[in-house]
């Protein structure tokens, strides 16, 4: 039997793991042990950025740079979701709900389930992808240039793939295999949550989806019950609640992600107008494949990720505009006009559109997501030009 939630249970691994899920075991300690180890990676970075510091060599300054703002941008994300974990935890709380609702009527049901199958499938796209640039950012990496480049015997001019300033030598055999397998660990987690926030807010959007679904089709049964004048007013009752529990559930999800959409879009423009500048860079040094292919793959990774959100905040927008359509397109010049006339407040109410906002004055669209692109590539020829 499939699993009655909209939440795939990869996902809700990933959240038991950071300790955000309701009523999981030692949530403080997961989410302070895993923080914990992102502040030590994080002040190796930088202090390997602070020490590489060199404006001859933008490449490798570009490069180290990216990936330490793309880590410091999931740091920051993970402090904001603990920070309003208890809105989420009534969103998970109306989605139950929700499902709860779907069980007694089981007309709703494959509606929902249709979103569960839709989430899932994300869910496992997306992990897909940020795993695979994971590997390339790590361990593929380090096989490519070793297969590129068979003069590198001596330990000396090893190099992690990930640049850290560590204050003992870590280039000798066996400190530099232990560290590059945990830079691929780290890699892989730091990926992983990367696509569960990703994955997380597809899902909760996808939900918002159903239900709408859910009520345009009450909507267009509701001619059906206008022979009965006290069912078609419990109908409309029924209705508004559900259209006013949609609301609440699409402003508690844009209250969870509007900071942290903001920082994405911010952070996102910075981090893919220096790994663009990377690719250009290897490009036109004619570089080995490897930094090529982590440049790209990277590349992809990120601007996949602003995608994403953009695209999210997009369909709820035109999902929550349906609404009207689906009440002018009902049989209500069928009804009674002293019934009928209770339409038109909620026909009013989705004029005002739902939406994902960036701080409360951006919504995510994807004109936004074009202005990302076009931001990013006006910075990336402006270095291009110095460089």
């Amino acid at each position: 039997m499939k699993r009655a939630n909209t939440i795939s249970f990869s996902v809700e691994i990933g959240l038991r793991f950071i300790g955000l899920w309701p009523d999981s075991t030692y949530p403080t300690f997961y989410w302070l042990s895993y923080m914990t180890s992102i502040v030590i990676v994080q002040y190796c970075q930088y202090a390997y950025v602070l020490e590489h510091l060199d404006l001859n060599d933008l490449f490798l300054l570009m490069d180290c740079l990216s990936l330490t703002l793309a880590y410091t941008l999931a740091f920051l994300k993970l402090l904001v979701l603990w920070w309003n974990r208890r809105i989420f935890y009534h969103i998970v709380k109306d989605m139950d709900r929700d499902w709860k609702d779907c069980v007694v009527n089981g007309s709703y049901m494959s509606t929902m389930m249709a979103m569960a199958d839709l989430s899932r499938r994300f869910s496992n796209v997306v992990f897909t992808i940020n795993g695979i640039g994971a590997f390339f950012l790590s361990i593929g990496e380090h096989f490519l240039q070793s297969m590129n480049d068979a003069n590198r015997i001596a330990n000396s001019s090893r190099e992690l793939p990930l640049k850290m300033e560590f204050p003992f030598e870590v280039s000798e055999s066996p400190i530099f295999e232990c560290f590059l397998i945990g830079q691929f660990i780290y890699d892989f987690i730091i990926a992983f949550v990367v696509g569960l926030m990703n994955a997380l807010l597809v899902t909760l959007i996808l939900h918002v989806s159903g239900q709408i679904d859910i009520m345009r089709q009450d909507l267009a049964e509701i001619s059906k019950h206008q022979h009965d004048r006290s069912t078609f007013l419990i109908i409309i009752r029924n209705l508004i609640c559900k259209h006013q529990r949609i609301i609440a559930l699409s402003e508690n999800i844009e209250n969870l992600y509007t900071q942290i959409a903001l920082m994405q879009l911010l952070w996102n423009t910075i981090v893919i107008c220096c790994t663009g500048f990377s690719i250009i860079i290897t490009i036109n040094t004619n570089k080995d494949v490897s930094a090529l292919i982590k440049s790209a793959s990277y590349y992809f990774a990120i601007t996949l990720e602003a995608f994403i959100f953009c695209f999210a905040g997009e369909f709820l927008s035109a999902k929550s505009m349906s609404i009207g359509d689906a009440v002018y397109e009902s049989l209500w010049y069928n009804v009674p006009p002293n019934d009928s006339r209770m339409l038109l407040f909620m026909m009013l109410r989705c004029q005002r559109r739902l939406t994902i906002t960036a701080g409360k004055f951006i919504d995510l669209t994807l004109d936004g997501f074009a202005s990302i692109m076009k931001a990013s590539a006006s910075y990336v020829s402006v270095l291009n030009a110095m460089y």
